[in-house]
């Protein structure tokens, strides 16, 4: 039974794969998230008026909606959803629907008190959303009756142009008996024999070691970071199977030209922030026609678009450079979010900036009660317009008028970022105070500021020759043959940079035996055995422009020795002052760049700035922020440039580029022409 159950996931993973389609826009989408079932009285039609003068044209509706939609087992009532899609179809807006899986019913989980996630902490209790175990029987055939019954009841609405699967998956840590069941069942076809996991896993340690697959125990309480870090990757794996089951179960009802898609998230820090732990973003959208993505980022003085093209530029990456959907940013948001005039307008062109071919809010209209009493709409609790609703018509009037110039950009990067979430687990799992997204982001910040356009790749990832340079954080573990696979791109000209603990374990966590940084060794040219925390550790014997703050080790440092490689900075300190902090190697026709320390922010950006110059990638324009350029070419081949100007000051911008017209005030420019920015506005230049 464990056998057929993970084989027939793995069928659907692979079937639709294969089968997801190419979806292409038509037009910018500009919409909201709408509960007609929240409302506290029928103000629907209302609610269309006033979508339809701020340009809205797409709402999401439904995914919220089981406890409505399935009142008791089997017995359905679709007036909600009938009302608000016959009314949206009157008024031309176009309809999202989710399947309403993610929030269960109370009579559910009465019935089946199992369904409710076992986590580490104990079982779940009733009241939370995404409170269930996604491999539960009973939850699975529940999921599959309620979305079946609603897609045979809807399919045909000429309303309704994509689906949204379940919201913002993930495993909720599911890790109950039926887990660890599938989990050694996942073993045994991965390992195939006890010998090699407990090789793998370095088991023998503490007792560990297991002799029957029926003792094999429960991974709650291993102290094991390789098998905990495997139990990791089978619930992201879960989350993947899970996510091409309903789709699957889906594309057996949507029409031609219908999407379907999801609103991954983000790692969380009180907005978004990172890759996330729990999703293998890549594995999963595969499955999907378009990626959709959720981005929620700081506001008013402490705004600067980072989350935007950070969320962007992953979502974008799910794809392979295929344009995504925002299925969900913040209108006003937390009360700390309240927008600032101007904000609202420019991070709606951010995305678009980005790849995106729709924004959308989260949400339409403030909930009067329950957890999210305060994380306000569109509309404020009175439902009357406001700053950000009046912000947001004119959003929507500019999307309408220039959405034949907006649409399906594409973008080129010549810089990419290798994520790993085999990496992540592990370094996680030793981080010594640090978190995987801790490493990454501050190099990806740094590239945001200098105006250097960036893709995400992972281990799956082909063709990454076609990147000029390649930023590789914390690649704690890997297998062999990334590594190799990354020792070629440099050979092959190739340039790369490699943060601290790269390649320190392979991609069971079990840390090499070589001298590290193992593999890697043959590009980077160092080799060191010894590392610390560094306290008081400076750095000298470099070039870089830095103040004597931003001077120093933080966090973590290698006592690197080089074999072939140049030292480009030493630590500063009586003991560790002969070891190297930061090196650069030549390997065939390549650059391989190492940072044994976690720099600061402004070390990070000089670094950076000389391992763009050595790639041969221009930053000679000089524009940085607070102006932030995005560019790519347009559905008519035309170049289109972004200029976004993330600060309450007017900005001055000298234009490099073919002459131009600027979208909104339709005025030509020249190569080396000046123009202004306006605080919290953006430019957008269209070639001629």
């Amino acid at each position: 039974m464990k056998k057929t159950f993970l084989l027939f996931l793995h069928i659907f993973v692979l079937m639709f794969t294969l089968s997801a389609q190419k979806y292409q826009s038509h037009e910018i989408l500009f919409g909201v998230a709408y509960y007609d079932e929240y409302m506290p009285f029928d103000r629907l039609e209302k609610d269309i008026s006033m979508m339809k003068a701020a340009g809205i044209n797409i709402v999401r509706i439904a995914e919220s909606t089981w406890g409505t939609l399935e009142t008791q087992e089997g017995v359905f009532d679709y007036s909600h959803i009938d009302r608000v899609l016959n009314a949206m179809h009157k008024a031309g807006i176009k309809v999202i629907v989710g399947t309403p899986t993610y929030a269960i019913p109370t009579w559910l989980a009465k019935k089946h008190p199992d369904i409710l996630v076992i986590t580490p902490s104990g079982q779940a209790k009733y009241g939370t959303r995404q409170n269930m175990d996604i491999t539960n029987i009973h939850f699975r055939e529940a999921a599959e009756r309620v979305i079946r019954n609603l897609m045979e009841h809807i399919k045909d609405h000429p309303a309704i142009v994509g689906y949204q699967v379940d919201n913002e998956t993930k495993s909720y840590n599911t890790s109950g008996p039926n887990v660890q069941k599938l989990f050694v069942e996942y073993c045994k076809q991965k390992f195939k024999n006890l010998d090699a996991l407990n090789d793998a896993f370095g088991l023998n340690y503490w007792s560990n070691r297991i002799n029957s697959w029926d003792d094999f125990p429960s991974t709650i309480g291993s102290i094991n970071a390789s098998l905990s870090a495997e139990f990791s990757k089978f619930q992201r794996k879960l989350v993947t199977d899970y996510l091409a089951w309903q789709v699957a179960i889906v594309n057996e009802y949507k029409r031609p030209g219908q999407f379907v898609t999801q609103n991954f998230d983000l790692d969380w820090r009180g907005y978004s922030f990172g890759i996330q732990s729990e999703v293998d973003h890549f594995a999963a959208a595969a499955a999907l026609d378009v990626a959709g993505i959720d981005i929620y980022h700081p506001s008013q003085d402490f705004l600067t678009g980072t989350e935007v093209s950070l969320g962007g530029d992953i979502a974008r990456s799910m794809k392979a450079g295929r344009n995504y959907f925002v299925m969900e940013t913040q209108a006003q948001g937390f009360p700390k979010w309240t927008p600032y005039p101007g904000q609202l307008r420019l991070l709606a062109y951010s995305h678009l900036a980005s790849g995106a071919n729709m924004v959308a809010y989260w949400h339409w209209h403030s909930i009067h009660n329950s957890a999210e009493t305060y994380w306000k709409g569109l509309l404020s609790h009175d439902f009357e317009p406001n700053a950000t609703y009046n912000e947001a018509k004119i959003i929507g009037e500019e999307f309408r008028r220039f959405s034949k110039h907006l649409v399906n950009i594409k973008i080129t990067n010549k810089v990419a970022i290798l994520f790993s979430n085999e990496a992540l687990s592990a370094f996680n799992y030793y981080g010594f105070g640090l978190k995987y997204n801790d490493v990454l982001r501050p190099y990806y910040d740094a590239l945001y500021r200098m105006n250097v356009g960036v893709d995400f790749i992972d281990p799956t990832s082909i063709n990454i020759d076609k990147y000029k340079l390649i930023i590789v954080p914390a690649l704690y573990a890997a297998p062999d043959s990334l590594l190799q696979k990354l020792n070629e791109y440099v050979k092959n000209g190739g340039h790369i940079v490699y943060t601290f603990r790269s390649g320190f374990s392979n991609e069971n966590v079990k840390v090499r035996t070589s001298t590290q940084p193992g593999i890697i060794n043959q590009a980077c040219g160092i080799s060191y055995n010894q590392f610390t925390i560094p306290k008081n550790v400076g750095l000298k014997g470099h070039q870089f422009n830095v103040n004597k703050d931003d001077n120093v080790a933080k966090s973590w440092m290698e006592l690197i020795s080089t074999t072939t490689a140049k030292t480009l900075a030493y630590y500063d300190h009586p003991v560790w002052g002969k070891y190297s902090a930061l090196t650069q190697n030549n390997y065939g026709k390549g650059l391989a760049t190492y940072v044994g320390f976690m720099p600061t922010p402004a070390m990070i950006r000089e670094i950076l700035k000389d391992v763009l110059y050595k790639a041969k990638i221009d930053i000679s324009e000089q524009i940085s922020f607070p102006i932030i350029k995005k560019t790519g070419i347009n559905q008519n081949g035309k170049l289109i440039q972004y200029f976004l100007n993330y600060s309450d000051k007017t900005m001055s911008v000298n234009y490099v580029g073919r002459e131009s017209v600027e979208l909104f005030s339709n005025s030509s420019i020249k190569d080396k022409d000046n123009f202004t920015i306006k605080p919290w506005s953006v430019n957008i230049y269209l070639e001629k």
